[in-house]
């Protein structure tokens, strides 16, 4: 698996949910509404997921492996901070 695309499509303040961002893996698949969550102790990511019949929250997309999830979750994270740090310096700087 290989990251080709993150976009960062909402940033928020207000809450736990930190930004909603779109993934795109070997430039072929694309996943929508992973979100980036402030836990406790850090940022996670949240896969998409859908209430089930019994009002249980299932993934609907979702790393098979504890490396992929990993890799998928450090990228993310990764983006979202570069994101973060690019909208600090255009404030500092006065283009926003």
């Amino acid at each position: 698996m290989n990251i080709t695309n993150i976009r960062i499509r909402k940033m928020l303040d207000d809450g736990r949910l930190r930004a909603v961002v779109s993934v795109t893996v070997d430039d072929m698949l694309a996943v929508h509404d992973v979100k980036v969550v402030q836990g406790d102790d850090r940022l996670f990511v949240a896969m998409p997921s859908r209430r089930d019949e019994i009002g249980i929250f299932r993934d609907i997309v979702h790393p098979i492996s504890s490396e992929a999830r990993e890799y998928f979750e450090k990228s993310v994270i990764s983006a979202y901070e570069e994101k973060l740090r690019d909208s600090a310096s255009a404030q500092e700087n006065g283009s926003l």
